[in-house]
This record gives structure tokens, sequence and C-alpha cells, in this order.
């Protein structure tokens, strides 16, 4: 079972709820297991939406943005499944790419400039990740902030494409992940 809205009730934790958090989910039933989480959680700054953060309106306006965007989940397969190939597609991986970008392009729209975003996925595809941030940060007036953290060093890493992203190897500890922190410059 996945939990939805882990990393959005983290953020409410680590700002001891004295934050504004906007979460955006498009799906009603996945929006129906945020709101549940969020109460269960205690987290009670966070605003939900039902709409899909690629048509938010432009008069938003955000400090920081942690952009969780949909993908092929290539860093959470089970390559031991027999049906795979029947899930894990070509036409997958472009739907997601495509929805990438528009999120990301948005996302550094209603961006403050000046200020920082993440965007992460649970993939450690080339062209879902590092493509699809350097494409939008090159139209977009961004750049890339270093990701550094205690303990990075005893991570399984993949190589990245850019300096200062963070791709996590899937193994029998880890999933699979990407990471990359992006600054609107002003």
């Amino acid at each position: 079972m996945q939990l939805h809205g882990g990393k959005t009730t983290e953020l409410a934790a680590i700002s001891n709820n004295e934050t504004h958090i906007t979460a955006c989910e498009m799906n009603h039933i996945r929006l129906e297991r945020l709101k549940y989480n969020i109460e269960k959680q205690g987290a009670t700054c966070i605003y939900t939406m039902e709409k899909d953060a690629r048509c938010i309106d432009d008069f938003f306006s955000f400090d920081s943005i942690l952009l969780d965007a949909p993908c092929s989940g290539s860093g959470t397969l089970n390559i031991n499944d027999v049906n795979i190939e029947k899930t894990f597609t070509t036409k997958l991986i472009e739907k997601s790419v495509s929805s990438q970008v528009s999120l990301l392009r948005k996302a550094l729209k209603i961006l403050k400039s000046g200020k920082e975003m993440v965007y992460s996925t649970c993939s450690i595809l080339l062209q879902e990740n590092e493509e699809v941030v350097n494409k939008i940060i090159k139209e977009a007036n961004a750049e890339i902030v270093p990701i550094e953290f205690y303990g990075i060093e005893d991570l399984p890493t993949l190589p990245t494409k850019i300096e200062g992203t963070f791709c996590v190897a899937p193994n029998e500890l880890y999933e699979g992940f990407f990471i990359a922190k992006i600054m609107k410059k002003n």
C-alpha cells in the first residue's frame, strides 16, 4: 500500500505546523487518501486542492515548491515481475516526460524570484530527470543548487549528468529516485 502525503506531512512536521503548505492532487481518490493521512498525522498547516498543478492560476506565488513529479517509477520496479513489459513501456515514459516538462515549467513560473524548489521523481532514467531539468532551467532563468546533506556519501548512487543533482540507485535497501534543487534567478 502506498502512503499518500508522506513528503507533505514530513514538511509540516519539520516546520512544527508553522508554515502554509498547499498540496495539489488531481486524482480524487489519491486526494482523499492524502487528506486522510494529513489528518491522521495531525498536520494542520496543509491546504489541499483537487487540481492539476499545471492549471494553477498564475497569480499564485510560492516561496518554495516540492514538485514530486509523476513518472514511470523506474526506480521502484520489481525486475522479477513477469508482467513488467505490460506496464513499463516507452509510451509511459513519453507521457511522464510530457507531464514533467509542463509541471516543472509551471512550478518555476509560480516560484518567487530568488527562491528554491525541489524537483523529484522515483525514476532513474535520464530522460525523466536530467533531460527534463536541463530543458526547463535553460528557458526559465534558473540554476541548480548543489544538494548536500550529512550521510550523502553512504547512499548508493547512480551518476548524473548535472553536477549537484542526486540519483539513488535501487538496491535491497533503497528504491531509486532522483532529486534536483533549483533556484529561480532574480
